[in-house]
């Protein structure tokens, strides 16, 4: 472990932002990231855990000790003959993780494929997509308490999932995630009910398909409709899809009849693309931060863009969308900085 200082940041972060760390550490083991974390008490710094720096909006340099996870390590548990637990480092690249189980005949992640960024940052978010959330298959997560000190493990319930959301997230800076496990099965039905992967997969559906097919299918779509962060930066999807009431939608639905929205128990999640497309917004740019031609959930940094110039962009869609439609947009990625 070597303590660096005046860090840029640019390329730990899928937006590209330029900003830089007052500090920095790369952590590969618990002993690191404790000796890490002594150093930075001693010192009076504040720390900023970073995975893959795909959830982040960096709004200015960050003055403390930027801690990277880089623990990686897999292995099974608890194998027999219908499943198996999938163990995983925090600093293991998610996507890959993903493949490995799929190609191990294991179901469960598939439709989570090509999602950036690294196991110990997905449960945080609850990362989900294609009809699928990965509390649908955490077992449980390991993370270091700060408050006491000691390494706990945090069962499914414990983690307080909900949409994009965690107890990770509504406790920020309690918890270092270190592992997580996920329980996979061979013959766990496949998720297939998302508009677009029926319509990739057409008549390729079958008895036959598997785990690495879907996986598969659902990278073919994420990369038809979504930019490659190393190619365009961008942190994937900018806002999360809101949640209203069922009389709101009723009302919505009275005045823009093509509204998109998702029946909940008691409520509807709206297709925030849809209300921003509606607004114009999509294939949007300005002289260097624009929005996605293909998913206006997507912001993009095209040409050198500051943290700055992503976050005024994004209050001015969230206050069409608002004066239009009287429904409030959420943020997904932390702000940084600033």
């Amino acid at each position: 472990m070597k303590l660096k200082e005046n860090v840029g940041l640019s390329a730990l972060n899928t937006l590209g932002v330029c900003a830089a760390a007052r500090f920095y550490m790369d952590v590969d083991s618990l002993d690191d990231l404790r000796g890490a974390l002594a150093w930075a008490e001693a010192n009076g710094q504040k720390i900023l855990v970073l995975g893959g720096g795909s959830n982040l909006v960096f709004a200015g340099d960050f003055d403390g000790l930027v801690i990277r996870m880089r623990m990686a390590s897999r292995r099974w548990e608890q194998v027999d003959g219908t499943g198996a637990t999938l163990v995983l480092g925090a600093g293991e690249n998610w996507h890959q993780a993903v493949l490995y189980a799929a190609r191990a005949g294991y179901r469960g992640v598939e439709n989570l494929a090509l999602i950036p960024g690294t196991a110990g940052a997905a449960p945080v978010q609850n990362i989900g997509a294609y009809g699928v959330e990965l509390c649908d298959t955490l077992l449980s997560v390991t993370a270091l308490d700060l408050e006491s000190g000691e390494l706990v493990k945090l069962d499914n319930a414990e983690c307080g999932f909900a949409y994009r959301d965690s107890v990770f997230k509504q406790s920020p800076g309690r918890y270092i995630i270190t592992e997580i496990r996920l329980r996979l099965s061979r013959d766990k039905p496949l998720q297939l009910g998302y508009r677009d992967l029926e319509e990739y997969l057409g008549e390729a559906v079958s008895p036959d398909l598997d785990a690495l097919a879907v996986a598969e299918a659902v990278m073919a779509v994420r990369r038809r409709k979504l930019p490659d962060p190393e190619i365009i930066p961008n942190v994937g999807s900018f806002f999360k899809n809101p949640v209203v009431p069922e009389e709101k939608f009723t009302e919505l639905k009275s005045a823009h009849p093509d509204v998109v929205g998702y029946p909940q128990v008691d409520s509807v999640k709206l297709a925030a693309a849809w209300l921003i497309d509606q607004c114009g917004w999509k294939g949007y740019r300005n002289l260097r931060v624009g929005v996605h031609n293909r998913q206006a959930l997507v912001l993009i940094n095209h040409s050198g863009g500051t943290g700055q110039d992503v976050l005024e962009l994004a209050s001015d869609i969230r206050q069409s969308v608002q004066k239009r439609f009287g429904v409030n947009l959420d943020m997904e990625p932390g702000i940084v900085g600033g």
